[in-house]
């Protein structure tokens, strides 16, 4: 199947001032950075392109963003070099996470020279990082080795359903559920792993393709994790009765399969993890793990340890934000590094964003509803997932 490539707007929503001002230094080395609600930054979303094969309806439906729409151009993207050296910031101030985005990220030419420049970089602890990319799959079988061979850890997939006709219907491009498939093996045989695999599930489109799925990767070591349908953006026409909690999921999954919780394995972590239990009822690390990420129903903002870099260069400290910063325009001014860490913690020390707490407290509504008086909020094909 040949590569289609479609066109997407960026949508800015505005910039807030970058907070040079305050007085003395926001950061120190070796003190611990944090935000107004004391967490700490550990995980860089970088948003590599703003484009993507499809056009799935959650995050691109094809009768928004369709051909009229325009895209980036080359001379608008961050460069490499400069995505390595705003990294570098922030793994100063602590980030140990690197994740890749798109878009879908395997559309940005030569990617594997930004991976190998990202893996030579190291923690403030002298460990490696830990470099993922997420993707729809589309690519990842022409592409695992080489990923692999850069540098690349670990790759997250977005499958919404074994069925063609369900998936085709989701990503809108008439994309075949094979080639994924195809693209997940490849990874493995790369050793691009642990592989999760995300299923956004869209109450009245995919549902019933959760027990299909979670039969299917039982036993792959692969884990299977659970989304639900989020209100990124306006252009998805999100309503709060398409969303399927996870705990209706949890309870369908568990009519079937034994499962048990799984603690965390790191803090900040989005996804609330089981595990399978075998015939003599002990949990089988083989059989691979469930996972749920539950920002509608259930908020985890405070333990958010994330932001988010835009291909374009603009910091957003929360996915469903409504503004950000422009560091593009600091990374290719004739700042030196210290300044640019010093800028970027500045931000991070003013962050006080808990969008999804305010939303789960608020009243439910068969309604597109955000918080009461918040924004417009960012399109989630601009920051990244």
């Amino acid at each position: 199947m040949s590569e289609r490539v479609i066109p997407i707007i960026s949508q800015p929503l505005g910039n807030l001032p970058i907070p040079q001002a305050l007085k003395g230094p926001a950061w120190a080395p070796g003190q611990q950075l944090l935000d107004q609600r004391n967490r700490p930054l550990r995980d860089l979303r970088i948003s590599v392109t703003d484009r993507c094969n499809f056009r799935c309806s959650y995050c691109m439906p094809k009768e928004i963003f369709n051909n009229d729409y325009v895209y980036l151009p080359h001379s608008a993207l961050l460069s490499f070099e400069e995505i390595t050296r705003t990294a570098q910031s922030f793994i100063a101030l602590g980030v140990e996470k690197l994740r890749l985005t798109g878009g879908e990220p395997l559309l940005r030419k030569n990617l594997e020279v930004l991976i190998a420049q990202l893996a030579a970089l190291k923690t403030l602890d002298g460990q490696d990082l830990d470099i993922t990319l997420t993707t729809n799959g589309s690519l990842l079988a022409r592409k695992a080795q080489a990923l692999k061979s850069a540098g690349l850890k670990r790759v997250t997939v977005s499958l919404d359903g074994l069925d063609d006709e369900v998936f085709k219907q989701m990503n809108d491009v008439d994309f075949p559920v094979s080639d994924v498939l195809e693209g997940i093996q490849a990874a493995q045989a790369a050793g691009l792993g642990p592989i999760k695999v995300n299923m956004v599930v869209k109450r009245g489109t995919n549902e019933q393709e959760i027990l299909p799925m979670a039969r299917y990767f039982k036993g792959k070591g692969i884990a299977l994790r659970f989304i639900e349908y989020m209100d990124v953006g306006a252009t998805n026409g999100w309503r709060m009765n398409e969303v399927m909690p996870s705990a209706d999921i949890l309870k369908l999954l568990q009519s079937e399969m034994a499962l048990t919780p799984l603690q965390a394995t790191q803090a900040g972590e989005t996804a609330e993890r089981w595990g399978y239990l075998n015939e003599q009822g002990v949990h089988d690390l083989s059989l691979g793990e469930i996972g749920f990420i539950s920002s509608v129903t259930k908020a985890f903002c405070s333990d958010c340890n994330r932001a988010r870099l835009t291909t374009e260069g603009q910091l957003y400290l929360c996915l469903f934000a409504s503004q950000g910063y422009d560091l593009k325009a600091l990374v290719r001014s004739e700042l030196d590094q210290s300044a640019l860490t010093q800028a970027i913690a500045a931000i991070w020390s003013q962050r006080d964003d808990r969008y999804s707490e305010l939303r789960v407290s608020e009243p439910a509504s068969d309604k597109a509803s955000t918080p009461s008086g918040a924004k417009r909020k960012v399109e989630m094909s601009y920051i990244g997932g």
